[in-house]
């Protein structure tokens, strides 16, 4: 896991949260991220092709084999983080698992409807 998040907080459209890296003593950084739906999300991803820049091309470009490695690290630690870390830490994790698990879904062809087809 990289850093901590030492609180989250959300503010309409926003997450704001602090994420500090290395002991409690150490420099802490702040962040804003837009907040996404699922949908959205979705939307984001299946817009991106393999190769393009970014996290999302590399990943398409690395193939399916990759990815499920990443959602496996994922869900290890959205796992890990629910029974150590806070609700702020778990949401995190939970959310990069949910980013992974899309990407995956991407590589393999599936649409959304496939998805919630199944759910």
């Amino acid at each position: 896991m990289e850093g901590r998040v030492l609180n989250c907080l959300l503010s309409g459209s926003k997450t704001v949260g602090q994420v500090a890296n290395g002991p409690p003593s150490s420099t802490t950084a702040t962040y804003t991220a837009s907040m996404k739906t699922f949908d959205q999300l979705w939307a984001e991803i299946s817009d991106k092709q393999a190769g393009e820049s970014g996290n999302t091309g590399a990943l398409l470009a690395a193939g399916i084999h990759e990815i499920g490695k990443k959602v496996v690290e994922e869900a290890a630690e959205a796992w890990m983080a629910a029974e150590h870390e806070s609700k702020a830490e778990t949401a995190l994790e939970i959310s990069q698992l949910l980013y992974h698990a899309q990407v995956l879904a991407k590589a393999k062809g599936l649409t959304i409807e496939e998805i919630y087809e199944v759910l």
